[in-house]
């Protein structure tokens, strides 16, 4: 970093008010020191670059619960936007079994599209269309991967309420990384005050969800192995790092996935993007966006060259 752009960003950091960020500025400014331009590669994308990044994956969700719990999906006046708008094909009403699936469900469905309502507020105008999403295809085709059915078959998710919460585990600890690798990235506050807050609530549903299939996998052992086979797909296409986590066993529960230090680890957009495009190479669409996303985040990353 410069000396110019070192002294600039310490004022931005360190000015408790306006007026004093105001003072210090106009003091660097009669030393001759020039600011440098709003946004630079170093800096990382803009805060609405990432907002937008966010609502995609929000679009995902809200559909994906919406449809579970309700049969409905987002209302037409929720979905429009910047760039190319996208239908939604597949889900369903889950025919659930079990109230407390079914309130997990109901609950979770209206705290995404509440996500959606704020991020589209918070963007104004800029707000990008929900892209393209599959949630029929893309499901089978994870499956495929995990080892989780032969080819020809097909799994659906919305036939039933270990389905459904499978499903929802391989959405909800993802949701938690994007947040957690974003963070950095915001530098407004209001915007990362509220990031934060999306990323509590994603937690809170990702613990939720884990707990409530260990609990399915106390009475079938089997669902310790479905989820370890989700959790390593995951991993393999998301890149390099060894970092996601499966539950565990039902003697030793791994309810709260985290580092050595109890911090809930992050991911890049990029292996976001690996995860939801089922596409360990770096590609631009596929999985669950057929067509690739909104905005200016749309890349995911390829392999490490040895």
């Amino acid at each position: 970093m410069s000396k110019s752009r070192f002294i600039w960003h310490a004022i931005k950091a360190s000015a408790e008010t306006a007026e004093d960020r105001a003072k210090l500025t106009g003091m660097v400014a009669e030393a001759g020191i020039d600011a440098p331009p709003a946004t630079t590669a170093e800096d990382g994308p803009s805060d609405a670059s990432i907002l937008n990044f966010a609502l995609n994956l929000e679009y995902l969700e809200a559909e994906f619960y919406l449809r579970g719990a309700t049969g409905q999906g987002l209302p037409d006046d929720m979905v429009g936007g910047v760039g190319t708008p996208g239908q939604v094909s597949g889900g369903r009403q889950v025919d659930f079994r079990s109230p407390l699936v079914k309130n997990i469900a109901r609950e979770i469905a209206m705290d995404e599209r509440a996500h959606v309502a704020f991020l589209r507020g918070a963007l104004g105008n800029t707000a990008v269309a929900r892209p393209r999403i599959s949630l029929d295809h893309s499901f089978t085709a994870a499956a495929l991967a995990a080892g989780l059915i032969k080819p020809g078959e097909i799994f659906d998710v919305y036939a039933n309420d270990r389905n459904f919460l499978f499903a929802a585990f391989l959405f909800e600890d993802v949701g938690v990384t994007a947040f957690k690798g974003a963070a950095p990235f915001i530098s407004n506050k209001t915007y990362l005050d509220a990031a934060a807050g999306m990323l509590a609530t994603e937690a809170y549903h990702a613990g939720i969800v884990r707990a409530t299939l260990f609990n399915e996998g106390l009475i079938d052992d089997s669902v310790f192995d479905v989820v370890h086979k989700i959790s390593a797909v995951r991993n393999a296409v998301s890149g390099p790092a060894d970092d996601d986590q499966d539950l565990g066993t039902k003697d030793v529960a791994n309810l709260v996935p985290n580092d050595e230090y109890g911090r809930v680890f992050g991911r890049s957009a990029a292996e976001i993007l690996n995860i939801v495009y089922l596409d360990a190479q770096g590609g631009t669409a596929g999985g669950f966006y057929p067509d690739g996303l909104n905005g200016d985040i749309v890349h995911g990353t390829g392999p490490t060259a040895d």
